[in-house]
């Protein structure tokens, strides 16, 4: 299955907030919903979807294998959680949220990435796939699962970090590019040249930012607690960018990472040292 090219995020949504917001978003025509194991939220999505009246089977859901589940038995055994917190059989899509933090002392590669594949096989995911990897660690991947079995690579995208060389290496390689954090928490809203662009197109900022990501064919999964902002992020998809604005946009690139999480993150270039850090994206 192709990872749909417009999804909702909910990462950092709790308890009511996440079940209204995902109710409102399938509500307003969303029809891929994005969780993970660390967020505390599957069984509120669950929940959710269930209470829709959406179909199951109009909905692509993804979820993540969190690094504390990287034993062969251990992986498979949470998968199976998450769906019964999901009230599903199955999830559309199942990643690796972050590469394991010491690959030689902790559990390696080569056992949770066949691991996700066996739950594939045993139809717990219909697609695999990795999150958060550099282009060595997907390199790597690459060699013990193929490309084509990698459904996506999900990383922080957003105008203030655009991670050209990966996001190469990923498209030379067919793996479906996916951005989180297309906003930047706000702050790429705020910018001038963004409001700018946004001027000339009769749209918002953040219809912006998102346009910009679609229009270079990233899967993106925008979060929001408002049904109007969820309901105008949509329509982001409708809009093109000329290539000035492109360009304009391309030079607002500064490294600046958000997701960095302490001990579980990649060593990073010096440049991102100083960048604030969230909390297990």
């Amino acid at each position: 299955m192709t990872v749909p090219a417009f999804g909702l995020g909910t990462f950092r949504l709790k308890d009511q907030t996440v079940i209204d917001s995902v109710r409102n978003a399938l509500d307003v025509g969303y029809r891929a919903i994005d969780t993970a194991q660390i967020y505390g939220n599957e069984a509120e999505v669950g929940q959710a979807i269930a209470e829709s009246g959406v179909p199951r089977d109009e909905i692509y859901l993804t979820t993540k294998v969190w690094i504390t589940e990287f034993k062969h038995d251990a992986l498979l055994a949470s998968l199976r959680t998450s769906l019964e917190k999901l009230r599903t059989d199955h999830v559309d899509l199942a990643l690796i949220h972050w590469p394991s933090p010491n690959d030689k002392v902790d559990t390696p590669m080569e056992e949770y990435l066949p691991a996700l594949a066996e739950a594939k096989a045993q139809g717990l995911a219909r697609g695999i796939g990795i999150s958060n990897f550099t282009i060595a660690q997907t390199r790597k991947a690459i060699e013990i699962l193929g490309a084509d079995a990698i459904a996506t690579n999900q990383i922080e995208i957003h105008p203030y970090l655009q991670n050209r060389l990966l996001v190469k290496f990923l498209q030379d390689n067919g793996i479906r590019v996916t951005a989180y954090m297309s906003l930047a928490y706000g702050e790429v809203i705020k910018d001038p040249v963004i409001q700018a662009i946004a001027g000339r197109h009769q749209a918002s900022p953040a219809q912006i930012a998102l346009a910009w990501a679609l229009q270079q064919d990233y899967a993106v999964i925008p979060s929001s607690t408002k049904r109007e902002n969820l309901a105008s992020n949509l329509e982001a998809a409708a809009i093109r960018l000329t290539e000035d604005d492109m360009a304009q946009i391309a030079k607002l690139d500064r490294g600046h990472r958000l997701a960095n999480p302490e001990g579980i993150a990649p060593a990073r270039p010096p440049m991102t040292m100083f960048c604030e850090v969230a909390r297990f994206r």
